[in-house]
């Protein structure tokens, strides 16, 4: 379908950092996707966990395979609404980039750690990746994307107030506005409620998948309740597995047009004539109606009780969290321990980047190559 006039135009972007050619073949929002897909970063999403550790299962999802379902929710709603779908699967693809291993457990045990040195937000740090920490190209560091894709990296969930903006976000905004105080771009939003969809959903497939809880149990989850109930009804063959599948489709598709009937109407009311003119509105453009917002927080109350909570996923976390503790801790007590590179960053600054650049590196590890230092540096065999 025709873009829509309040659609990120790609022959209309504000441009790079620093100036580059541009390609015959591809708009810079298609080459953006492709800087990102090709990254390091990218490929050690792999192994790097949302919920489960990486031995725990080959069928559980990964950073990455979280990262391609967001995308595909986020292209498919981005096609109806009109808007240019190149860039949310860039920024869809992007999202999780500065996730250091474990998950949010490991996330909360780096931003203790560097508590004195301005904290750590997986947000923040996927834009130190882009914009610093890829080392690919000859002129430039990072991946040097468009204007439009940075800003959605660091505003998809909203405006950002500049005076408790984490650290590596001020730095850089300093020499290269990305507008903090406004919303991102329409195709920002939809990747980020499309990731909201994809975690739901498949943390519900996951759950249910480990034996954290039961098809049962979400009966006291309003959405996923009386969808998974409808399925059980139609069910054929009986077989859970495809009992399973059939209610997370299911789900996904009720909130996918939520979504899609949500946002239109907002645009019907807002009436914005362009991408710039979204980004003043007083409010989001992509949204979950009010009613499928209850539900989908209820969701999240449930899966927080069901299975953030459960035994099995709350002792992991916490030796996940040990190793991240200790990792911080051995490089940043002594920054000649890093390697080559890492070493000679840290050298080269104060106690603050010093600590920053500890926080670069552990943030990089995947699960597995974060367990084996732990065990080669302390001798030990943690049960995770």
């Amino acid at each position: 379908m025709p873009a829509a006039p309040y659609a990120s135009d790609p022959a209309q972007s504000r441009g790079r950092l620093h100036d580059e050619p541009e390609s015959h073949t591809r708009t810079p929002f298609q080459r953006d996707r492709d800087r990102i897909i090709h990254s390091t970063a990218f490929r050690r999403l792999m192994h790097k966990t949302q919920v489960f550790v990486y031995h725990e299962g080959d069928h559980y999802r990964t950073r990455l395979t979280h990262s391609l379902e967001v995308a595909q929710i986020a292209r498919s709603i981005s096609r109806v609404l009109g808007l240019d779908e190149d860039l949310a699967e860039a920024l869809a693809l992007a999202h999780d980039l500065g996730h250091p291993p474990f998950g949010h457990a490991g996330e909360h045990a780096l931003d203790a750690a560097m508590a004195d040195f301005g904290g750590f937000d997986h947000n923040a740090q996927t834009l130190r990746v882009v914009s610093r920490l890829e080392a690919r190209y000859n002129n430039f560091d990072g991946l040097n994307l468009t204007w439009e894709t940075l800003e959605g990296v660091v505003k998809h969930n909203g405006p950002v107030d500049a005076a408790t903006a984490p650290p590596p976000i001020t730095e850089y905004v300093a020499g290269h506005d990305l507008e903090l105080h406004t919303f991102a771009g329409a195709e920002a939003q939809v990747a980020a409620i499309a990731d909201d969809i994809a975690y739901d959903n498949h943390d519900i497939d996951d759950g249910l998948r480990a034996g954290l809880f039961s098809v049962a149990d979400l009966d006291r989850a309003p959405l996923a309740g009386p969808v998974f109930a409808a399925a059980a009804r139609d069910d054929l063959r009986g077989d859970q597995s495809r009992l399973i599948h059939e209610g997370v489709r299911r789900m996904i598709g009720a909130m996918v047009e939520d979504v899609i009937a949500e946002t239109r109407g907002r645009l019907a009311e807002e009436n914005p004539a362009s991408a710039d003119d979204l980004r003043q509105l007083a409010r989001p453009v992509a949204a979950f109606s009010a009613v499928m917002a209850d539900d989908e927080k209820a969701l999240k109350a449930f899966l927080y009780q069901y299975m953030y909570r459960h035994p099995h996923v709350t002792d992991r976390r916490e030796v996940a969290q040990e190793i991240v503790r200790d990792l911080f801790r051995h490089f940043h007590d002594d920054p000649s321990r890093l390697p080559g590179d890492w070493r000679a960053r840290a050298a080269a600054g104060d106690s603050m980047r010093a600590a920053r650049v500890v926080a670069d590196y552990i943030a990089g590890m995947t699960d597995r190559f974060a367990i084996d230092q732990h065990q080669l540096i302390f001798d030990s065999e943690l049960d995770i």
